[in-house]
């Protein structure tokens, strides 16, 4: 897959070695000089050229090619947890197909202790190139799984001591009433459909955000990393 942007190259550059980097001619030597501390061997090409490579003008000069980020098992972001002597905390993701989504929400997990990202692989975005440019290199350092069933998944981290909220707008009992001192997994729905049915109905709670203005709903990035905040706030008491 190609990436593009200066943050996201670079990050990609120390986790996995890249199949080619170009970058456009004109760039400023101050950022030639560090891909050179670097490491990163690259091409000088023509702007034009990356501009047709990755369809857009905002790739600030770079672009990388890099072999497809690797998904997890199911159960690795589990592992993770026990290995950090940590509970685990799992961001679980139904029906968010939207990459920029994705990617922001494998950002916000990352960046606020999660364990794993779980998407069910027919209803989700796939570890595109988008989903890994907006993750801002996050993608690299966080299990990330696409199960075949959701709710069967859910079933069985449960029967391992996993705690399942889901959060869904209509929701009684709000997010900061809830105990986050335990296993916790977190589920975040669609932005139009919400959670489906069979997955709603495994969810050991149902949780609503706080919300004060005339605004019905949030976008699901936003979500999932409000209530990741407020669940490692929560267990730092």
């Amino acid at each position: 897959m190609w990436i593009y942007g200066r943050n996201p190259v670079l990050e990609a550059a120390r986790e996995t070695r890249p199949l080619r980097v170009l970058v456009a001619r004109g760039v400023e030597k101050k950022f030639l000089k560090k891909l050179h501390e670097e490491g990163i061997n690259y091409e000088l090409v023509p702007r034009i050229e990356i501009d047709q490579l990755v369809k857009s003008t905002h790739h600030q000069g770079i672009a990388a090619e890099i072999a497809d980020v690797a998904l997890s098992d199911g159960l690795e972001p589990l592992r993770l947890a026990k290995k950090h002597g940590e509970e685990p905390l799992l961001l679980l993701l139904d029906g968010v197909t939207d990459p920029r989504n994705y990617g922001a929400i494998i950002r916000s997990a990352e960046a606020l202790g999660a364990h794993g990202v779980i998407s069910e692989a027919r209803r989700s975005a796939p570890l595109s190139a988008v989903a890994v440019k907006t993750s801002a290199g996050a993608a690299y350092h966080l299990p990330l799984a696409q199960v075949t069933n959701l709710p069967r998944y859910i079933e069985e981290i449960k029967k391992q001591g996993v705690w399942v909220y889901g959060l869904a707008g209509e929701a009684d009992t709000q997010l900061t009433q809830a105990d986050f001192d335990r296993p916790l997994a977190l589920v975040i729905g669609s932005e139009g459909a919400g959670l489906r049915r069979l997955v709603r109905q495994r969810c050991d709670q149902i949780l609503a955000i706080n919300m004060r203005g005339k605004t019905s709903s949030l976008n699901a990035a936003v979500a999932a990393g409000i209530a990741l905040h407020w669940a490692a706030a929560a267990r730092r008491g």
